[in-house]
């Protein structure tokens, strides 16, 4: 699977990903992220329900406190 994350190709041995086993995949499951999968949002209540399909560009922020 070919994937487009913050602007870089990525391949992947995966078939298919949810945003949430993506997500895992990256290292970042579990951790406070904003996620836009084809210039959409995605709510953290869909993680695991929302498909990513061959292709797709995906916009991954993470969230970080600070002072």
């Amino acid at each position: 699977m070919n994937l487009v994350i913050n602007g870089s190709s990525r391949s992947f041995d995966a078939a298919a990903f949810t945003v949430s086993s993506l997500l895992d995949a990256l290292g970042l499951g579990g951790k406070p992220v904003v996620v836009e999968l084809d210039r959409e949002p995605v709510f953290p209540a869909d993680y695991a329900i929302t498909a990513v399909g061959n292709g797709a560009n995906i916009e991954i922020v993470t969230i970080a406190a600070g002072g």
